[in-house]
């Protein structure tokens, strides 16, 4: 309520394209009302005073769309969220903003926090396979060694070396073998449970950490299935590639019981 009592009347937004629903409750208590449109040919038709006291237009959709009424006595904002950076500078855009009225423009930014863990992402992750580095396996490996300290249950890691990959990538080409190693990341993943863990450890390495085991017998059963399976030869460029495998492992907790020594250890087959 105001001073005098009087009802206070709520600011009319108009919003194209339209905002989620689910904002209604978070702009009524903010002190405005969402006004309602049926398409983008009504939301032109609206963009005026008797209907709408803000705007807010996204720079997509008005770059697209001819036929934006001139607007004066309303405070059209453009949120470039959808907008490709090439357009960010188009002269001819923002022209089109000030002949409509624009009086502002809102260029989101990602929070901190976002931004930090999506570049921890990219350092945890290898880009060529969409797998984690070793140094995140390592850290899974470190946080379930914990967990297990009273109480230890085996798990355990496994660690692939490709044999005269180098090789066999001067022989296809550097494109080709980031597609055999794609390929290779593929059917390892394919062959084990959603539970394992899988990681590239370099050009040539991958790891595997099985989580959950009953027993230390259980690992040469999935060694035995991994090679069936990785040594089928993989097609690249119309061509079938074979490849020789070497595979260590070691179990939790007979063999250590910290996660560096068993990765280490593991690597040297």
């Amino acid at each position: 309520m105001n001073d005098d009592d009087t009802p206070a009347v709520p600011l009319r937004l108009l919003a194209w394209p339209p905002l989620p629903a689910a904002l209604d409750e978070v702009l009524a208590a903010a002190g405005i009302e969402r006004v309602a449109v049926a398409g983008v040919d009504d939301a032109r038709a609206r963009l005026h005073p008797g209907d709408t006291d803000l705007a807010l237009l996204d720079a997509e959709t008005l770059g697209e769309s001819a036929g934006w009424p001139t607007v004066t006595a309303v405070l059209p904002v453009v949120l470039q969220t959808h907008l490709a950076p090439a357009a960010e500078g188009s002269p001819a855009l923002w022209e089109q903003a000030v002949a409509l009225g624009v009086q502002d423009v809102l260029v989101p930014q990602p929070a901190p926090h976002a931004q930090a863990r999506r570049a921890r992402l990219a350092y945890a992750t290898d880009l060529a396979t969409g797998l984690p580095h070793g140094q995140q396996l390592l850290e899974h490996m470190s946080h379930l060694v914990a967990l297990r300290e009273r109480e230890p249950a085996p798990m355990a890691v496994l660690v692939l070396r490709i044999e005269g990959f180098a090789t066999a990538a001067a022989a296809v080409g550097a494109e080709a073998a980031a597609v055999l190693r794609r390929k290779f990341a593929v059917r390892l993943r394919a062959g084990l449970r959603a539970s394992d863990v899988v990681a590239s450890l370099d050009g040539e390495r991958f790891a595997v950490l099985l989580s959950w085991i009953d027993a230390p017998t259980d690992v040469a059963p999935v060694v035995d299935k991994l090679l069936r399976s990785l040594r089928q030869p993989f097609v690249v460029a119309g061509q079938p590639v074979a490849l020789a495998l070497a595979i260590g492992a070691r179990c939790y907790p007979d063999d250590g019981r910290e996660a560096g020594q068993l990765l280490d250890e593991a690597a040297r087959p």
